[in-house]
């Protein structure tokens, strides 16, 4: 499948200009190391994650828009390819990453927990990570259920967990499970999925405070990351332009202004995992 995949890349660089552009622009993004305790991660300027980043996902702005991942609204350059029943997979335009993809549901439908189904994915692409924001956790299609693949070597927070390190000393709240191929394995994987961070106004459980992670492990054994966050954005957006989602919390930092990514600075970043992120205490 996965060969199949790059092809799909590869044929999308070829006739879309647009992502074309883009990824070649990736290869020219500036990158700089920080640490924060185990967390060995990187601001990565990326101008093209503008409108992901700065994307308004009240409402009102959504309903006044069409949804980019229909496949009646997407561009004529974009292709699709099947992965499960009922899910496309798709290039993605404004990539973070060399390997980017969107896996769209086929179905117009909210993004309202965690899908089973990217453990399927996750068999099926081995040596990537499904990921998912929910509608409060950097998601700016909130209004259509999708996930995202990246390669797993690419993400410090996979690296750090697949290496044997301890969840609990992680920047901030991390629940991680082993998925066997047994009935205690099939209860944790059910747990997994419905996790809930905890919003912060108003103190309630909420499925869509939570980034979660799905991929195979170097033992063949699925494994299951799911970050409980409090928070959409930090206080100090828009005038720090950073809206984590996935990647982010997973340790790649991404800014698409070229000043922010000057003067970022990793007690800023420890601000912002603690105001988007349940700390281990909590």
């Amino acid at each position: 499948m996965i060969n199949r995949l790059m092809e799909l890349r590869d044929q999308q660089l070829g006739q879309w200009p647009l992502a074309r552009e883009n990824y070649e622009k990736l290869g020219l993004t500036e990158r700089r190391q920080f640490r924060l305790g185990p967390l060995h991660g990187a601001f990565q300027c990326n101008p093209s994650r503008a409108i992901s980043t700065g994307a308004k996902i009240d409402k009102a702005s959504i309903a006044a828009r069409p949804c980019f991942l229909c496949a009646a609204n997407r561009p004529k350059e974009q292709l699709s390819e099947e992965i499960l029943p009922g899910w496309e997979f798709l290039i993605n335009p404004y990539p973070i990453l060399p390997l980017h993809f969107t896996i769209a549901s086929t179905d117009h439908r909210p993004q309202e927990s965690i899908p089973l189904d990217m453990a399927g994915m996750a068999e099926r692409l081995p040596g990537m990570t499904i990921f998912y924001n929910g509608a409060k956790a950097g998601a700016s299609a909130p209004d259509h259920l999708h996930c995202q693949a990246v390669m797993t070597s690419e993400l410090p927070l996979m690296n750090y967990l697949e290496d044997g390190g301890d969840p609990g000393l992680w920047p901030y709240s991390v629940e991680y499970a082993i998925i066997t191929p047994d009935h205690e394995g099939m209860m944790n994987l059910k747990k997994m999925t419905e996790l809930k961070g905890i919003d912060k106004t108003s103190g309630k459980p909420d499925a869509d405070l939570v980034n979660a992670y799905f991929w195979i492990g170097k033992d063949g054994l699925l494994r299951i990351a799911v970050v409980l966050r409090c928070a959409h954005r930090p206080s100090c957006y828009p005038d720090l332009m950073v809206s984590p989602g996935a990647i982010d919390m997973a340790g790649i930092i991404v800014l698409p202004r070229k000043d922010d990514f000057d003067r970022i600075s990793t007690q800023d970043i420890k601000q912002i995992f603690a105001e988007t992120a349940l700390s281990n205490k909590d």
